[in-house]
């Protein structure tokens, strides 16, 4: 076998492939793009293997870097679309997907691009059911996970490597130290469950935290009646504006005045919420109660 079929044909994910990329290409990584690569082949399995693939289902990868995870997506997907920033690691990837036909690239700024259009140019008609799969940039993980949800693509899974304290956030219960509107944000959206912790030693170069792998599965609806899932958001957010405060303080500051906040205490004993409870302690099927009752008072 020549060098060049060798290093098409290798794995990426290992510390000596990694490293004989980034020579050979002169790249300089950028600590501002959160790009720490992934060199643990038994890592990028389980993340896979979280996903689901397989024949008639696709992969949208965001921050492929130089296609460690692409690569291996591309070996079960039928269709795989990658969405790279950085403008230098485009050809890396050029000759890393060159096996795999059916695994393309697009240069942009996930968090500016249309994504609808993507899915309909890349998925729609071609695959039954498309998975985001992706080794996500710490700084702006939840920028990112919300815009998926909240452009309700058809997604069946969001499977994604993210720093372990933000994965224990999003999958936390009411009542424990992690819960808060990240929490409910999700899970509103999806079923959260952790596949694995993922140590710092198997990155180059090494972050400062540990990570997760966290497998978000996409609900077909939410698990509470919302009439306006704005307002809802906006109440949990203002429940948590001040976590040492009780929700009577929080909600009293964000939607109330001084002449009727005295009405705030009633309004939640009506709907069996002790008023000096905190954000932390509600159910997601209490704040939807809440916002009802809001509502229904004339709170926007």
């Amino acid at each position: 076998m020549n060098t060049n079929n060798r290093i098409l044909s290798e794995d990426v994910a290992t510390p000596s492939r990694t490293k004989e990329i980034l020579k050979k290409h002169d790249l300089v990584l950028k600590k501002s793009l959160g790009q720490n690569f992934l060199i643990d082949q038994n890592i990028l399995h389980k993340i896979v293997s979280a996903a689901d693939l397989g024949p008639g289902k696709g992969a949208l990868e965001i921050g492929p870097g130089i296609g460690a995870l692409t690569q291996q997506l591309a070996k079960l997907a039928e269709r795989v679309l990658a969405v790279e920033i950085d403008q230098r690691l485009l050809p890396i990837l050029a000759e890393t997907l060159e096996p795999y036909p059916h695994a393309s690239v697009v240069h942009g700024d996930v968090l500016k691009l249309d994504l609808p259009e993507l899915f309909r140019q890349h998925f729609e008609g071609k695959v039954d059911a498309v998975s985001v799969v992706a080794n996500l940039p710490y700084y702006i993980t939840t920028p990112i996970i919300m815009k998926l949800l909240e452009e309700k693509l058809p997604l069946e899974n969001i499977v994604v490597m993210i720093q372990k304290e933000v994965a224990d956030r999003m999958a936390a219960a009411p009542g424990s130290k992690d819960y808060g509107s990240l929490s409910i944000a999700v899970q509103f959206y999806c079923e959260p469950e952790l596949v694995t912790i993922v140590p710092r030693t198997v990155f180059v170069p090494q972050p400062n935290v540990d990570s997760a792998v966290i497998r978000l599965r996409v609900r077909t609806a939410p698990p509470v009646d919302v009439e306006d899932p704005d307002f809802f958001f906006e109440v949990v957010q203002s429940s948590f504006v001040q976590r040492r405060k009780t929700l009577y303080n929080n909600l009293a500051a964000r939607f109330f005045t001084k002449e009727t906040k005295a009405e705030l205490e009633g309004l939640l004993l009506g709907i069996n919420i002790v008023p000096s409870r905190r954000g932390e302690t509600l159910s997601m099927e209490e704040f939807a109660r809440l916002t009802s009752a809001l509502r229904a008072y004339g709170c926007k």
